[in-house]
């Protein structure tokens, strides 16, 4: 859902329905927006879903049903898990210590079913938990030069630091949190939260004032994500076992008692998990040699594996693609495309190296 729509549209932006909301997916030119951000800065509005917990046994609440530990510390953040009992991924979320209530931010369509779970399994704690997406927005501000775009406009506050770190502050008379993130772009990036009232003067501010930054939607959103190497809610993490994910920034593996625990760590007793996520490059240039969701991967004859996200890289001026494929695949493969067998190549993650390094990037215990 966007809250600044008619900025948006004065931009010329093109929208998109996702999940029964209204987002945008870009302002004409996609693979431009991705040139901007890798050489200097842009902004979009992020679509988030906000759950608000309150009450004294807030962090233990959380804390027993997420894969990472809950920060003590007020102005701290962690990226976590929920999982089902056979370990696959109901949820990513981050986790924010705002004093006296903890913040979530979690795919939007996860909203109302993490509210209406949790609610129904608070009994004797002191917990309050309430669906907050609409009293916030939330601005993505990525890109080599962001951190001088969030210092030209942020005051009362130096940009935070390290990642998922948190200050507070005020653009433009709007009070704001700024929140340093774990680089999803492979650059440098901060989320900028406003009270929803003030959404228009604040997105204004982070385009205009101080130094100017390029707008951009999902469509770019999604291919400089991919160039980074990070893993997304929709494409690669949903219903995945957070080991064949290589998402291990989101585990503690000391921390037991959470749903799914215990599939995660069988997998990790087990010295490695039998798929992986990798990255391919394909050995064409051509804009219709992007691989679908779904394309089958072959080693030889044999099925690999198959495709979650496959995108035409601006940087690199090639087709890629990320896939999930059998942990001993070589690093020549093909893939289906349109009905023909292209070759690919399995390459190292990220694609791209740009000012900062992704926290998602898969990770495996060989080290591959």
């Amino acid at each position: 859902m966007t809250l600044v729509g008619e900025t948006h549209a004065e931009y010329g932006a093109e929208f998109e329905q996702r999940d029964g909301r209204r987002r945008v997916a870009h302002y004409g030119r996609p693979d431009s927006a991705v040139r901007a951000v890798r050489n200097g800065v842009g902004v979009c509005e992020l679509s988030y879903g906000i759950v608000r917990v309150e009450g004294d046994d807030r962090i233990d609440f959380v804390d027993d049903a997420v894969s990472n530990r809950v920060p003590r510390e007020e102005g701290e953040g962690v990226y976590a898990l929920l999982l089902d009992p056979q370990g696959g991924i109901e949820t990513e979320l981050y986790v924010y210590h705002a004093g006296e209530r903890l913040l979530l931010f979690v795919p939007p369509e996860r909203t109302e079913p993490l509210v209406e779970d949790w609610s129904g399994k608070v009994f004797i704690q002191d917990v309050e938990i309430h669906d907050a997406t609409t009293e916030f927005a939330v601005f993505g501000v990525h890109g080599s030069s962001s951190t001088e775009k969030v210092a030209s406009v942020l005051n009362g506050a130096g940009a935070p630091e390290p990642p998922l770190s948190f200050v507070r502050g005020s653009m433009n008379d709007a009070g704001v949190t700024v929140i340093a993130t774990d680089a999803p772009t492979g650059e440098e990036g901060y989320e900028v939260i406003c009270a929803a009232a003030a959404a228009s003067d604040v997105f204004e501010t982070l385009l205009t004032r101080g130094l100017n930054a390029a707008p951009f939607g999902y469509r770019t959103w999604e291919t400089l994500t991919a160039e980074a190497g990070t893993p997304l809610f929709d494409f690669e993490l949903e219903g995945q076992i957070p080991n064949v994910a290589g998402v291990r920034n989101a585990l503690d593996f000391e921390k037991g008692c959470y749903v799914g625990q215990e599939v995660v760590s069988k997998v990790e007793n087990r010295g490695r998990p039998s798929r992986k996520l990798v990255g391919l490059s394909l050995d064409d240039s051509a804009d219709d040699a992007v691989p679908e969701s779904g394309a089958a991967v072959f080693d030889g004859y044999s099925a690999a594996g198959e495709v979650t996200r496959g995108v035409h890289s601006p940087t690199l001026e090639t087709p890629i693609a990320l896939a999930y494929v059998d942990f001993d695949t070589p690093s020549d493969v093909t893939v289906r495309v349109d009905g023909a067998e292209l070759p690919a190549t399995v390459t190292t993650l990220p694609f791209v190296e740009g000012s900062a390094r992704s926290a998602r990037i898969p990770e495996y215990p060989s080290g591959e």
